[in-house]
């Protein structure tokens, strides 16, 4: 049996819980949230789990194996340089940190494996779009385009997402997943990033103590990498009800491989869960369509079409048999150096070159 305490117990971490539920030799030991209400929500999903207020104070208890830290993102920084000194196997959220230097310093001060929590690599269709490029289906990869139109942010305990000085931006904190997938799917490093957005639709009439939100609400991505390939994010987050919600489509001199992915089924129109799909469509004209299968229990634990699941099997996995996280610290850092350089080149309105420290 696997022991897990979970710090930060709000609506994604709520996510790993019902995720951990379903996994074999997995238990919630412990939890920690300072909001009551979601300390109690997560409470109901891990009956028998010790509940405390502070982190610290889960550390100190000694009743877990294994750590997932889901705490805002600004808490990253402090929480997981308090988390390392345990010398427990941790799986943050994304982003990692705030800005790739306090990715760094998280990277500095680890001491035992810290697997970045990177939902979307583990997409059904996401993985299959992977296998079939990485078998040469595709040919080589010069081109891969990223869409995502999907429901604006949603409420979070103290409006926390609300602000890039507590999300590190909406590149940042929505869109690392897509950098890092870029990267996962190209097998190669950014390089330059170009970026327009802006905050025209969500949140405008919002007010937080006196604050207007700042984060963007869509944009434009493109980012070259080296050996000439090139990719670009597409990001609406008003755009409910959108047939697909993700569509990743990578483009090499043989073929297209596009992975279509549904939204939540609660943000659906019928409430229901749709399938995904994936379809090659080659230069000879000839095209293959399939629709990977996800358990329906597995579709219903989360928002990210299975892929929490997906990913806590595989954290478990190298938690028993060793090894290293499939999405390390390396990976997290560059993921948030891409995005901090993309909403840099929507401020300055220029290209952003990565610096050489970003990428070591």
């Amino acid at each position: 049996m696997i022991r897990y305490g979970l710090i930060g117990a709000g609506m994604m971490g709520q996510e790993h819980l019902r995720n951990l539920a379903l996994i074999e030799g997995a238990q919630a030991a412990a939890l920690a949230d300072p909001d009551d209400g979601m300390r109690r929500a997560a409470a109901a999903l891990a009956p028998g789990a010790a509940t405390f207020a502070e982190a610290g104070d889960l550390l100190s208890a000694g009743l877990c194996d294994a750590l997932i830290v889901a705490a805002p993102n600004d808490l990253h920084l402090p929480l997981m340089l308090q988390a390392t000194q345990a010398g427990l196997p941790i799986l943050c959220e994304k982003p990692l940190g705030l800005t790739a230097a306090e990715c760094a310093r998280i990277e500095a001060a680890a001491t035992a494996p810290v697997w970045v929590a990177m939902e979307y690599r583990y997409m059904a269709p996401v993985a299959r779009l992977l296998e079939l490029s990485r078998r040469g289906e595709a040919g080589r990869l010069r081109m891969l385009s990223i869409r995502e139109h999907r429901f604006p942010f949603l409420d979070k305990v103290g409006d926390w997402n609300r602000f890039n000085a507590r999300t590190g931006g909406t590149l940042v904190e929505k869109c690392c997943h897509f950098f890092d997938l870029m990267r996962l799917i190209l097998d190669a490093e950014p390089r330059r990033v170009f970026a327009s957005g802006g905050v025209d639709v969500n949140h405008r009439d919002e007010r937080y103590d006196g604050r207007a939100p700042d984060i963007l609400d869509n944009a434009y991505v493109v980012v070259e990498f080296e050996g000439g390939a090139r990719a670009m994010l597409d990001l609406c987050m008003f755009a409910e009800g959108s047939e697909w919600q993700e569509v990743v489509s990578a483009a090499g001199d043989l073929a297209r491989i596009d992975a279509m992915v549904p939204g939540p089924a609660r943000f659906s129109a019928d409430g229901r869960e749709r399938e995904a799909k994936v379809v090659v469509s080659r230069r000879d004209k000839r095209v293959t369509e399939e629709t990977p299968q996800v358990d329906p229990r597995i579709l219903r634990a989360g928002d990210h079409h299975g892929a929490t699941y997906y990913q806590h099997a595989a954290f478990a996995r190298m938690l028993r048999e060793g090894g290293a996280p499939e999405v390390g610290l390396r990976d997290g850092r560059i993921a948030v150096a891409v995005g901090e350089a993309a909403e840099r080149s929507v401020r300055e309105g220029r290209v952003v070159d990565l610096p050489a420290e970003a990428l070591a």
